[in-house]
């Protein structure tokens, strides 16, 4: 098995554009995620080609703008600091498609890609678009930013979906998994957490692990780390005093979230 937690690379791609994480087949043990964090200086670009993949461009911080050789989207963004929590906007671009990055303010952008074969068309997702959920009770609260839900025609494989928890609660809990190709009961979907802290020295712990304890590793997660979910329940405990976001990227054969709980857990669901 492959490390389940990448730190910062942090390596220069281009005039002013520095790789923060490059998440992919070779790396993980993933087969239908692959993932970059980008930091770019003012003014800077960076060009891709796509092949049989498609990309859901997200304006994590700062301003870009993003241009399709037929459609250009100016200055989209919305915030300088991920714990604004307010939405912000992303660029979905479909396979076998030229793209350019440029930014417009100093940026972060997290680019998620997921193999396919189908054809889709360009669309910018507004801040404006994100459905906005606040999900659990007593310390199992969090703030859900729906870029690319399942209810969404946008993309063939793509989820991705933002997710702040405050101090002293827990997420993607009680533990749940999805890696069995068995709807309606279960979906096989991978997923990958991209995770800041507030304050930026702060952690957060994540296990990952199987019901045989095949897979069975928990880690101590800080800011600008990548926590990857091939199989397996994968719950998140933050500590009084940070707050947490990550972003989630989830594909597989079906576009579809169907989770199952973990059964030694699911009763906290049923307290009163």
């Amino acid at each position: 098995m492959a490390r389940l937690k990448h730190e910062s690379i942090s390596r220069t791609i281009g005039s002013g554009v520095k790789l923060l994480q490059h998440i992919h087949q070779q790396n993980t043990p993933l087969h239908y995620i692959e993932l970059k964090v980008i930091e770019m200086n003012p003014g800077s670009r960076l060009q891709e080609t796509l092949k049989k993949q498609e990309v859901c461009i997200v304006a994590l911080t700062g301003k870009i703008t993003v241009t399709n050789g037929t459609q250009t989207f100016n200055e989209i963004g919305t915030r300088t600091n991920v714990f604004e929590k307010i939405p912000t906007d992303s660029v979905y671009i479909p396979i076998e498609e030229e793209f350019e990055l440029e930014a417009v303010t100093q940026a972060t952008v997290v680019l998620c890609y997921s193999p396919t074969e189908k054809k889709q068309t360009t669309v910018l997702i507004k801040a404006s678009d994100n459905t906005v959920e606040h999900r659990g009770i007593y310390q199992n609260k969090r703030l859900v930013h729906n870029i690319l839900p399942d209810s969404s025609t946008i993309a063939d494989r793509l989820l991705v979906v933002e997710v702040f928890t405050d101090g002293g609660n827990w997420s993607s809990y009680p533990p749940h998994k999805h890696d069995q190709d068995n709807l309606p009961k279960e979906s096989l979907l991978e997923e990958t957490y991209y995770h800041e802290m507030n304050p930026r020295q702060g952690f957060v712990f994540q296990r990952v692990y199987t019901d045989d304890r095949l897979l069975d590793e928990t880690m101590t997660v800080e800011n600008g780390e990548v926590v990857v979910v091939p199989k397996g329940y994968h719950p998140v405990g933050v500590p009084d005093g940070y707050d947490s976001y990550y972003l989630n990227v989830m594909a597989g054969p079906t576009r579809k979230w169907q989770f199952h709980n973990d059964p030694d857990h699911e009763w906290i669901l049923n307290r009163k």
